[in-house]
């Protein structure tokens, strides 16, 4: 995807997550036809494009819907090279504020990984990508080639 197509589904992925994707009406939850349905199916395109941008060697996006009354979340899985790689969540937050979730991982099943940080959904408002890519980019170690080459 071009970096205009990205900056906006940052910002269509920001319009759906400040509207309740769990809220019940009638019968039907908004899930399966409704937005929250749109919010993993724009954000799974969104993430599998990051990933190529990011130039994982492995990558992996999935889509947990969850119930009602939860956004559920879509989460990209991604490795530069072994031991190197990027864990990086999207949801909606049932306490009210907005970011999202990522950290370093060191393989394809580590769900722990490093510390967790947050990224503001209002980065995601504002369609800033290319800034979204220099801060998922600093969690890249280089490989020893790189630092040898570097140094």
């Amino acid at each position: 995807m071009s970096m205009q197509s990205q900056k906006k589904n940052m910002k269509t992925i920001h319009g759906l997550v400040s509207q309740n994707l769990g809220y019940i009406f009638g019968e039907r939850e908004s899930g399966p036809n409704g937005a929250k349905k749109q919010f993993h199916t724009k954000s799974a395109a969104f993430l599998r494009a990051l990933g190529r941008d990011l130039g994982f060697q492995d990558v992996k996006v999935t889509n947990n819907y969850g119930g009602i009354a939860v956004s559920g979340e879509i989460t990209l899985m991604g490795m530069w090279r072994e031991g190197n790689g990027l864990y990086l969540q999207l949801s909606q937050s049932a306490m009210g504020w907005q970011s999202f979730l990522y950290r370093q991982i060191s393989h394809m099943k580590d769900y722990t990984g490093g510390r967790n940080r947050w990224l503001p959904a209002d980065m995601f408002a504002s369609g800033e990508y290319a800034e979204l890519v220099d801060i998922l980019l600093a969690l890249r170690k280089p490989s020893r080639e790189e630092a040898e080459y570097a140094a």
